[in-house]
């Protein structure tokens, strides 16, 4: 599945209609794109500190509505949670009405050694057990690097990976979760992530995009966001969005213009002394972007 959807389907029925009728202004009034973009936090590492309680009330505070859970900090959602107390997380963020976007994971599946590859895969399932339990839709996982130096050829390592997201895609089925491929490490050339994501070939494998230097090499942003537009999950990450060294202004004008329908996400590990203040001025700056993103031409 591509993140083109039923809303795109109905925009161009009322569009197509309205041009009938000589209607085409009021249609392009109408245009849809970018209406399920949101903005939330991934809580590396403005939320590391942050326990669950302290998660909810931080984020209803400043309006936002979704987080990723990075492994291994303070709101110890981890999977040797017990049933019991999975339902609890999943009570705690559902009566809060901050959802689970899903858990971020250090789970990848690049290494020559089967042992730690096999290790990697079976720590990714158990997340996307824990994902399932308490509410959230997906796990995000890495490529990471490659080993040419140690005589393994770039191809072979993509492979590899991509046939690992086959099998965690095939895994996460039964849990109705999406496998999310952070852009990340030494694999962040897009052309490489669009190879692998061929290889893996799964409708719940997912690319994250994750906003790295990289993305603005060749032919630019614009060229490789189209190499892996199609396989867009439902989150993207971001850093501070006032960095002038990436042009985050353009890269939502690209996620509204593919209607893009998930979650935008910070994920800052710049040090701020009042981590809710800075992480409203974000959201007020993603909020500017959007709309201006959203403007008739």
């Amino acid at each position: 599945m591509s993140i083109r959807t039923r809303r795109q389907f109905l925009h161009q029925s009322v569009a197509t209609a309205a041009g009938a009728l000589g209607l085409s202004a009021f249609a392009q009034q109408l245009k849809p794109q970018g209406e399920n973009i949101s903005f939330g936090l991934v809580t590396y590492m403005w939320g590391a500190e942050w326990d669950i309680p302290t998660i909810i009330a931080n984020l209803t505070q400043l309006g936002i509505s979704g987080v990723e859970l990075r492994v291994d900090h303070a709101h110890k959602v981890s999977p040797t949670l017990s049933p019991e107390q999975r339902s609890e997380v999943k009570k705690q963020f559902t009566d809060g009405g901050i959802e689970i976007v899903g858990m971020g994971t250090n789970a990848a599946f690049d290494s020559p050694d089967k042992g730690k590859l096999l290790t990697n895969l079976d720590v990714a399932k158990q997340y996307i057990k824990l994902s399932h339990d308490i509410g959230g839709s997906g796990v995000k996982v890495k490529p990471d690097q490659l080993h040419e130096k140690e005589g393994v050829a770039k191809e072979k390592t993509l492979e590899q990976i991509g046939k690992s997201l086959a099998e965690l895609g095939d895994f996460a089925l039964g849990f109705g979760q999406e496998i999310r491929l952070e852009v990340h490490g030494q694999v962040t050339a897009l052309p490489d992530i669009k190879k692998v994501m061929e290889i893996a070939s799964a409708d719940n494998v997912r690319v994250c995009w994750n906003s790295n230097p990289a993305d603005l090499e060749g032919e630019g942003l614009e060229k490789n966001f189209a190499l892996v537009k199609e396989y867009l999950g439902k989150t993207t990450h971001v850093r501070p969005l006032g960095d002038e060294k990436y042009p985050f202004a353009k890269l939502i004008k690209l996620l509204t213009e593919a209607d893009y329908e998930g979650w935008v996400l910070m994920e800052a590990n710049t040090k701020v002394e009042d981590k809710v203040k800075a992480l409203g001025e974000q959201k007020a700056l993603f909020d500017k972007y959007l709309a201006d993103a959203r403007k008739v031409s």
